[in-house]
């Protein structure tokens, strides 16, 4: 029993650094000390295991060079001014039957999603509850509960935090993000966000395929 509960333990902290990762990557443009960590051995390693190719240059550039590069790109995509990418989940779903907007249904229900499940914003946060950043950045936090509960040997609140993570990726993220990271493949001139895109849409899937097969508790609860 204490090797399986090792080895879900294991298994929820790569995935949460996985979820840290992306979410990080669509939160703001890359800083130079980011550029330079993503680089490093460790996420080499887990790039490799996600078939995440960058390309040779990406590594060969000087970060002052690249983090220019892609903030460029980030600002293309996600910001404008002119046509972008809205990284928000109400521009893609419109729960009412209404034409997409900010702060519409869906971007209340994530966040009561959010609020219900036992988390709040930092004081400092500005943006929208329902940004893909902020989506990931929950599965990754709800990850994070999940492993400790497992090394704590807290099976039945390890199996409640992934239930919780169930029900959110299916009922929000994979309901939208696809099709998010379908628009970024498409537009996107720096294989930097094409790459993520890629790993973004395909590890959700996965996560949550993976998670469609285990008979955990269907019920929302907090992890806390």
């Amino acid at each position: 029993m204490g090797t399986a509960r090792n080895e879900m333990a294991e298994n929820a902290t790569a995935r949460s650094q996985v979820y840290g990762l992306l979410a990080a990557v669509f939160r703001a443009e890359p800083t130079e000390v980011f550029l330079k960590e993503i680089k490093g051995s460790h996420f080499s390693k887990v790039f490799a295991e996600l078939g995440v190719e960058l390309g040779q240059e990406f590594y060969d550039r000087p970060e002052a060079e690249l983090q220019e590069q892609l903030a460029v790109e980030f600002t293309r995509l996600f910001i404008g001014p002119g046509p972008h990418i809205s990284a928000h989940e109400s521009i893609f779903i419109d729960l009412d039957g209404s034409e997409g907007e900010h702060w519409g249904p869906a971007t209340v229900a994530v966040k009561k999603f959010i609020e219900t499940a036992g988390l709040d914003y930092e004081q400092s946060f500005a943006g929208l509850p329902d940004h893909v950043s902020v989506e990931l950045e929950f599965l990754q936090r709800l990850a994070e509960w999940e492993a400790r509960k497992w090394c704590e040997a807290d099976a039945e609140s390890a199996d409640a935090c992934l239930s919780v993570q169930m029900k959110f990726i299916a009922e929000h993220p994979i309901k939208w993000v696809p099709e998010f990271c379908a628009e970024i493949i498409k537009k996107a001139e720096q294989p930097f966000y094409r790459e993520m895109a890629k790993v973004t849409r395909s590890f959700l899937q996965f996560d949550h395929d993976g998670m469609a097969t285990m008979n955990a508790d269907a019920g929302q609860g907090a992890c806390a």
